[in-house]
């Protein structure tokens, strides 16, 4: 059923996180190296830390965790541990990272019914409260779009918003981790008939050289202390 549109009365939204239990040797594999798989794990707890710290800032949101991973071996995990005590956790089911999105997102329907869930990851430490709220607004807004889609600079995408969360089962037939998967999953949207707005375009944090240039973005941060750590190359400026 289409979730209803009502202007300022409209319940909040959903910002549903899908993570990953930072785990030495499972998170963030592909910066080691030059990272230590437990430098690697040290970035990704960082960066899933301060994606929290966004989510909980933003105006107008209901925080939700689609977990997966064991947190008693992850990194940070008491910290992690306190700020999952303010979100509603789910655990991640399904085979493959399309099921598993599609998943989240009806998991997170009902478990916070009645609201527009705008799904994210743990790549984007760079995201404010400030940022997240306006990316959620036209999903409440009367007359809004049916979904909104943020892509990413290496062609994927780091948000999906639907104001009717079933709509997310379309993302089971849409490849995912390719070039071309943020194309695919706009095509995917419009060919169902959607409204789609497109939302800023940021970094995400895949490869060394990505957590660098958006470390340098983000002065004091736990997730550019933790870059830090990594030693540089030699011969890389």
């Amino acid at each position: 059923m289409a979730q209803p549109r009502d202007g300022a009365a409209r319940c909040s939204t959903v910002l549903l996180v899908v993570a990953k239990a930072p785990e030495p040797g499972h998170a963030k594999t592909r910066l080691s190296p030059p990272a230590t798989e437990g430098q690697a794990a040290d970035i990704a707890a960082a960066s899933l830390l301060d994606t929290f710290r966004a989510v909980r800032s933003a105006d107008g949101a209901a925080a939700a965790v689609a977990l997966t991973g064991t947190m008693a071996r992850a990194r940070r995990r008491d910290e992690l541990a306190a700020a999952l005590h303010a979100a509603t956790v789910l655990r991640q089911r399904g085979d493959g990272l399309a099921a598993r999105l599609a998943a989240a997102h009806a998991d997170a329907s009902t478990a916070l019914p009645g609201r527009p869930v705008l799904q994210i990851g743990m790549d984007t430490p760079q995201l404010t409260g400030d940022l997240l709220a306006r990316c959620a607004r036209p999903l409440r807004r009367r007359g809004g779009p049916d979904a909104v889609l943020g892509p990413a600079c290496d062609g994927g995408w780091w948000a999906l918003g639907v104001a009717d969360p079933q709509h997310a089962e379309l993302l089971r037939a849409v490849p995912m981790s390719r070039p071309d998967t943020g194309e695919l999953t706009l095509r995917a949207l419009r060919s169902a008939g959607l409204r789609v707005e497109l939302l800023d375009e940021l970094d995400d944090v895949d490869t060394m050289t990505d957590a660098r240039r958006v470390a340098a973005q983000l002065a004091g941060s736990r997730f550019a202390e933790a870059v830090s750590a990594v030693a540089v190359p030699s011969g890389v400026r």
